[in-house]
């Protein structure tokens, strides 16, 4: 066993609200200062989980024979091409192509291991122009996402000179194709400006800047592709304004202004030249509106997600006591009716439905146990047709199941737990356990197949995944019960779920990554563990949120609270991890990136640091050079980090870290 790296306490005193607070490691936020000692935390979890490796390795191994080498994913049309991403034998990231409809041969448009210049590549935007000419992409090659904005001549095959550094996610044509729209960020890497670049054209216009820092901006075209749609958002208000995409340069129109804790959104029926807006003003749950009309309200245990507008038809995105179903609304006046996942526990989401005026639109289904399937489902006739079903060499389906439980939390409340296990390892008390929680931003988090856990699942783990409170699995509701002065909710449900599981499994060890890092961060020293992995965890939530200079936290306090404020500070206080370290020993894995725009690297440096001084049995797996947010994006190496983790988890799980 090596040594652990000591930080440097150098107190510094914080006041406010008449609590003192010392923290020794506040050097850490200056990145050079800090540098030091997690290359030293990198060496040392290098160290410490060297005997590891050759296990790491074999999972490694496992993952990779349960992903074929060469694949091609299901093709969507848009316009006179269809499109697919494929990926050949040792590439990391593959290409993005496409085909004239009812052709054989394909073009590659862009060769995204050839932009990974450093091993790492995200794309933000990624919008063919409605002619088919251009390609408008935009790159992230550190993690830090914040990408610059290319544009891609599809006929010769070559970048335009038009170059725009700064960006973020979402963009959208203007209908002759001369024009894209995208949004910047400021310092914060909020996205808060929305911008209009003319190909070939030196000088952007701005289109729309939203002051308000707790908002952020999209830009995106409506199906129909009538209009382009800015949405400015805070966590439960929303204002949307249109421009006309054949009116490039019109000002931007707001369709229903902005009320404090409304949210909505918009899509056009082009077919009857009417918006269709889903809303939560009178309705908590949404409700899908024609001007004053109501199309459609869900029942008291429905959550209305999205609406998506084709000819003919309405397709409400929803969920049901916690499960994911389509509605489709036939606007001739015919009998609603619904798709569901084909298996238990399952999802179900449209995906590739690029074409307005279309009787079939593209699903995907699939679970935790069912590999991920693409269906076209005709809406006029009711048929459902396969397309492709992802490949899974060496996996049978029929040797797993996924299974919906219901565990009762601290108040009688019964929280979902989905429960994924082979179907020879039975849930008697005799396997060991990895539980999986998040609980936050009303995020929901449906169920997708994947090799690394399949792989975990055949070394006879049972994995649980608790949909506590705080997230949005079971509709608004569910969120408010765990946000604000109630987030400590989340973490009594997890440690409830836990507690269910007891009799159920022989070990139970959590993970969970960012708000679910915060997650295992509260609940470490609150049961017995086999072992606890934080991932990028926001863990020192009060100085963070007081902190408006740095990404998430003006945005933020509709979430998590303003410390600010006496009350929310005293709520934030009682539960922040770095504030409020536990006498344990529980092993602990820790991660973090410095390119890491939404969790600081200083987060989990400065918590590592303090919970050494208490003893704790932590590693910290620290990215040094590149990586972001979520790890990383390469195929292979994503896997190889996902077999470092459950490697950690095994030895756990075994007693033999």
């Amino acid at each position: 066993m090596t040594q652990p790296p000591v930080a440097p306490r150098i107190p510094v005193v914080h006041r406010l609200h008449g609590v003192e607070r010392i923290d020794d490691y506040d050097w850490m936020r200056d990145p050079e200062a800090a540098r030091e000692n997690l290359v030293a935390e990198r060496r040392h979890y290098a160290a410490e989980t060297a005997h590891l490796a050759p296990f790491q390795q074999v999972l490694a191994a496992k993952m990779a024979g349960r992903t074929p080498e060469t694949e091609s994913s299901v093709s969507w049309r848009h316009g006179a091409f269809v499109y697919y991403t494929q990926i050949e034998t040792g590439r990391e990231f593959g290409d993005f192509c496409r085909k004239r409809d009812g052709s054989d041969g394909g073009s590659v448009l862009l060769d995204l291991d050839e932009l990974a210049t450093a091993g790492y590549v995200e794309l933000g935007v990624r919008e063919i122009s409605p002619c088919g000419r251009f390609l408008a992409y935009s790159v992230d090659t550190s993690g830090e996402e914040v990408y610059e904005l290319r544009f891609r001549d599809l006929e010769t095959g070559e970048d335009l000179p038009d170059r725009v550094p700064g960006t973020y996610y979402t963009g959208a044509w203007s209908a002759d194709s001369s024009s894209f729209f995208y949004t910047v960020v400021d310092d914060c890497y909020r996205p808060y400006e929305v911008r209009r670049h003319v190909l070939g054209q030196a000088e952007d216009a701005v289109v729309l800047t939203e002051a308000d820092r707790r908002f952020e901006v999209t830009v995106e075209a409506t199906r129909s592709g009538a209009y382009v749609v800015i949405t400015a958002t805070d966590r439960d208000t929303t204002e949307v304004w249109l421009i006309p995409a054949a009116d490039p340069g019109a000002e931007p129109r707001s369709v229903r202004g902005r009320l404090p804790r409304v949210e909505y959104r918009v899509d056009h029926d082009a077919a009857n030249d009417r918006l269709l807006v889903t809303t939560d003003d009178g309705w908590p749950e949404f409700r899908v509106l024609d001007g004053d009309q109501e199309l459609f309200a869900p029942d008291a245990a429905e959550r209305v997600y999205r609406t998506d507008c084709f000819a003919g038809h309405v397709v409400v995105s929803l969920r049901r006591g916690g499960d994911p179903l389509l509605r489709v609304l036939p606007l001739d006046g015919s009998e609603p009716w619904e798709i569901h996942p084909e298996t238990t526990a399952g999802r179900i989401e449209l995906v590739h439905n690029h074409v307005y005026d279309t009787a079939e639109i593209m699903i995907e289904t699939g679970s935790y146990s069912e590999p991920t399937r693409w269906s076209a489902v005709n809406l006029a006739t009711r048929e459902r047709t396969v397309l492709k079903t992802a490949e899974t060499p060496g996996y049978d389906p029929a040797d797993y199941v996924s299974e919906r439980h219901w565990a009762p939390a601290a108040d009688g409340v019964l929280i979902p737990v989905t429960v994924v296990r082979r179907r020879d390892v039975p849930l008697d008390g005799t396997a060991p356990c990895l539980l999986y929680g998040y609980g936050a931003y009303e995020a929901v988090f449906d169920f997708v197949w994947d090799a690394s856990l399949s792989v975990l699942l055949d070394e006879g783990v049972i994995f649980a995944h608790a949909h506590i409170r705080g997230g949005g699995e079971m509709g608004r509701a569910w969120w408010q019960a765990g946000r604000l002065s109630r987030k400590p909710t989340t973490f009594s449900d997890h440690v409830a779920v836990a507690s269910w599981l007891e009799d159920k499994v022989s070990a139970i060890a959590t993970r969970g990554l960012s708000a679910g890092g915060l997650l295992m961060a509260a609940v470490y020293g609150r049961r017995p563990w086999a072992a606890v992995i934080a991932e990028v965890p926001f863990v020192d939530v009060v100085t963070t949120m007081l902190d408006d200079s740095i990404p998430l936290t003006v945005n933020e306090w509709e979430e998590w609270g303003d410390p600010r404020k006496p009350e929310e500070f005293a709520w934030m206080y009682a539960y922040s991890p770095y504030d409020n370290i536990p006498e344990t020993t529980t092993p602990l894995l820790v991660t973090g990136a410095v390119n890491d725009p939404r969790v600081l690297v200083r987060e989990p440096a400065k918590w590592v640091a303090k919970l050494r001084t208490r003893g704790a049995n932590v590693l910290f797996r620290v990215e040094v050079e590149d990586g972001g947010h979520s790890g990383p994006t390469g195929r292979y190496a994503h896997l190889d980090y996902e077999a470092e983790v459950y490697a950690y988890v095994l030895a756990a799980l075994r007693g033999t870290p």
